[in-house]
């Protein structure tokens, strides 16, 4: 099983700075012993905690009191392959999408030699074309060696990529791109739907984690984040796969059911 990205002390976390909160604020919104709140950040859970202080947060109560408990079912779909590449003691995700010859990779993980070592056990060569979520360093440490081989590489605001704008699709083969709008995190980020792979998928990079969302630095950015998180997925089906940045892959419609955030 893979682990969350982020367990419920970080939901907490995210909130209360997406809220502009102090733990004392938050803890006398919801009647609660400043204590309690402490608690729940250092990471002893409390459902009932949780539970009390999730409307003051505007998060789900539900989700928030079983987040302890919360891991998604595996989730394979053929033709996507998932590099858990070494980000310090951490992890950051690449997605491998394969549909006949057609190979598109999605983000570049942190240190160069990994992704470039995955791909080749992976595939024997190099992927068809690039597509890149946002420019945080986690994400695009092989990128210099991607663009230096000529592979086309497409992004938002990362020099020397080629320029993508919510809207626009690709299409190789079989397979369909197209870019959404999932900034907050990370001004500008795009999100990929995925066409062509028997069912629906979004490369969500940092946007969405399974249980958690990217953190934010400010309430505006935090506010901005929901709204299009609300406006990208609102449409989708529940059985649509979401590929994040961090942590292990997961559904909407399990997303729907336990995510705080959602």
């Amino acid at each position: 099983m893979s682990p969350l990205e982020d367990d419920f002390s970080y939901v907490l976390r995210k909130a209360l700075i997406g809220h502009g909160l102090a733990p004392s604020d938050a803890a006398a919104r919801a009647g609660l012993p400043e204590a309690d709140v402490l608690a729940l950040l250092r990471g002893a859970f409390s459902a009932a905690t949780a539970r009390r202080l999730a409307p003051v947060l505007g998060l789900d109560a539900d989700a928030f009191a079983g987040h302890a408990a919360y891991h998604p079912a595996p989730c394979m779909v053929p033709g996507i392959t998932r590099l858990d590449l070494p980000f310090g003691k951490e992890q950051v995700n690449a997605w491998l999408v394969r549909v006949g010859d057609v190979i598109i990779l999605f983000d570049a993980g942190y240190e160069p030699t990994d992704l470039i070592d995955a791909i080749a056990a992976i595939c024997g060569r190099l992927p068809d074309l690039a597509c890149i979520t946002h420019g945080h360093h986690d994400h695009v440490g092989a990128l210099p060696n991607l663009l230096q081989a000529g592979l086309p590489v497409h992004a938002a605001g990362i020099a020397g990529t080629l320029p993508m704008h919510p809207g626009d699709t690709l299409r190789r083969g079989a397979l369909s791109v197209r870019a959404c709008d999932l900034s907050g995190h990370a001004t500008p980020a795009l999100g990929f739907h995925l066409g062509g792979l028997g069912q629906p998928a979004l490369v969500v990079g940092d946007a969405l984690f399974a249980g958690s969302m990217g953190g934010c630095k400010s309430p505006a950015l935090y506010q901005h984040a929901r709204r299009r998180l609300r406006e990208v997925l609102g449409p989708l089906p529940d059985e649509t796969v979401l590929l994040p940045g961090h942590g292990p892959a997961t559904t909407l419609g399990e997303e729907r059911a336990a995510n705080p955030f959602l």
